[in-house]
């Protein structure tokens, strides 16, 4: 009887297992026509009685302008063209710096954000981020580097109902996301913690000084140099080798 329940058990987390690769899979090439933070984002305002307008309009890589694309990377996540989806140095460094009784301090990659806000809900539990590990490991396996960044860009909040590089440049600069100067981009990337509370067009003066950090940081990353290097892809880790466990097993 436990054997059956058992195998039962197992059929049922295979079959979730592979029903929840599909949206990856779909979404690898088709524009996502939203995503979950959003879906979240409309139902708290219907139960709170509030009008929201959802701003969404999705642009393509080629059409995102350089600057737009290395200052997120300056400002959230580094390392993106480098890591597997978990930043292991920038997650030693966060705990550590809580250990101390520092503010929280957060080490999500940008990867890990797409997984979260394109599937997943808002909040801390272990289930969460069980989840979102598990996303975000597909994400990594199913795409490439640019197409984590184009879809990061196209979901991200950039105030109330407005989301995506293209709403945020037109809501915020009153231009399309083609047309964001380099200052623009930084600044749209200094507001991201707190896109809510924060005017991108107007930001308050840590905002500000944020912003002058990430352009500065943007030209020590190499600007297009880094783009370049992070779409020809790298190599996959040693240990996904057949060569690798091939010598581990002495075969």
């Amino acid at each position: 009887m436990i054997n059956k329940i058992l195998r039962k058990i197992a059929k049922w987390l295979l079959i979730l297992a592979f029903v929840s690769l599909l949206p990856i899979v779909v979404l690898r090439w088709a524009p996502t026509p939203g995503s979950m933070l959003m879906v979240e984002r409309w139902f708290a305002a219907q139960q709170s009685e509030q009008a929201l307008d959802i701003q969404y309009q999705w642009r393509p890589y080629e059409q995102i302008p350089d600057g737009m694309k290395m200052a997120v990377i300056a400002a959230e996540d580094q390392r993106f063209a480098e890591h597997y989806g978990f930043d292991l140095k920038a997650i030693r460094a966060a705990v550590e710096h809580n250990m101390q009784g520092g503010s929280l301090r957060g080490a999500s990659t940008l990867s890990q954000q797409v997984a979260k806000n394109l599937f997943l809900w808002s909040g801390r539990s272990y289930l969460r981020k069980g989840l979102e590990a598990w996303f975000t490991l597909w994400i990594e396996v199913l795409w490439p580097k640019q197409r984590i960044l184009e879809m990061y860009l196209n979901i991200a909040e950039w105030d109330r109902g407005v989301f995506g590089v293209e709403a945020a440049a037109q809501h915020h600069f009153h231009v399309g996301a083609s047309y964001l100067s380099n200052r623009q981009a930084s600044q749209l990337a200094a507001v991201l913690p707190s896109p809510l509370n924060w005017e991108a067009a107007q930001p308050p003066a840590h905002a500000q000084r944020r912003a002058i950090w990430i352009q500065q940081q943007m030209r020590q990353l190499g600007g297009r140099h880094y783009l370049d290097e992070m779409e020809a892809g790298r190599d996959w880790p040693e240990w996904l080798t057949v060569r690798y466990w091939r010598n581990r097993l002495d075969l």
